[in-house]
């Protein structure tokens, strides 16, 4: 009897060698024709701002913007199915998401107090 397995490996070899191969074929077959319009960074149409030297800073707002969606995310991830199965999980389920929501508090308060939910 042979390996389930055989089938699944011989398949993702088959998508690998067609990714690589087609990433492989644009490099050697595709135009290069390179420009100043091409290489420059595209920001919308409005003309490229220069960078700062060693790459800038980006303010805190930006990373706290990140964090308010990682946050709604993850609780949205595990909210929806407990709310589903609610009652198939009874007290167990109640006390894990109230565990849940608790842990999710933590952030969301650290979130509070850096100012991430004042917008200017």
């Amino acid at each position: 009897m042979s390996n389930p397995y055989v089938p699944l490996l011989f398949l993702m070899g088959v998508a690998a060698v067609l990714a690589l191969g087609g990433v492989g074929a644009s490099a050697i077959i595709g135009p290069k024709r390179y420009n100043k319009a091409k290489l420059e960074a595209y920001e919308c149409g409005i003309e490229p701002t220069p960078h700062a030297i060693g790459g800038g800073r980006f303010p805190i707002k930006y990373y706290l913007v990140a964090m308010t969606f990682i946050i709604f995310d993850i609780e949205v991830v595990f909210l929806y199915p407990w709310a589903v199965e609610f009652r198939t999980l009874a007290v167990f389920g109640l006390v894990a998401i109230l565990a849940f929501i608790a842990m999710i508090t933590v952030p969301f308060i650290y979130e509070w107090r850096r100012g991430g939910f004042e917008w200017d």
